[in-house]
């Protein structure tokens, strides 16, 4: 499993949008700095996503998740790739029996195909919106992530990348 954070907030990320000729789309802008996390784990080769949604990020909480990532594949043995963020070398962090942490290169966020699944999100969930609170970005992460989730064959299609799916097949 390939694992890393996201922040979504009210900081409005302009994307381009149609509308028709000779029309020019207005969207509204947000400047507001909040944000909430969301840990993401991805199997490129399963095209299973688990997610958790946080108010921070720390060794606590990526210990959380890891444990709701163990409890939801109990039979499995996990090879999570991580970046090298502090949460993810802290001693205080408790890793589950059941997965090993393996560090990516530093500044390789290309290599993580998590973060192309954060880009759907955003793309799909959050396009030039605006919202007045914060209780608005949580709703909206509450319903896109498992639709994400809920679509293994998608979820596949953005990140069994050729070098990742050959690798995995030599492994087993």
């Amino acid at each position: 499993m390939f694992q890393d954070e996201a922040r979504f907030g009210r900081m409005v990320r302009i994307r381009r949008c149609w509308a028709p000729a000779p029309q020019r789309p207005l969207v509204d802008n947000g400047y507001e700095r909040e944000f909430t996390y969301v840990y993401g784990a991805v199997s490129p080769l399963e095209g299973a996503l688990d997610w958790m949604i946080s108010r921070k990020m720390n060794a606590e909480l990526m210990g959380q998740f890891l444990a709701q990532v163990s409890a939801a594949h109990p039979h499995d043995f996990i090879v999570m790739i991580v970046d090298g963020a502090s949460s993810h070398v802290a001693k205080a962090l408790i890793v589950p029996e059941n997965i090993r942490l393996h560090r990516l290169p530093a500044y390789s966020p290309q290599l993580n195909p998590q973060e192309h699944l954060w880009d759907e999100l955003r793309e799909k969930e959050f396009p030039n919106r605006v919202f007045a609170d914060m209780t608005g970005v949580l709703r909206q992460l509450e319903q896109g992530l498992p639709r994400l989730a809920a679509d293994p064959d998608r979820v596949r299609s953005i990140t069994a990348w050729p070098w990742i799916v050959s690798l995995l097949l030599k492994a087993h």
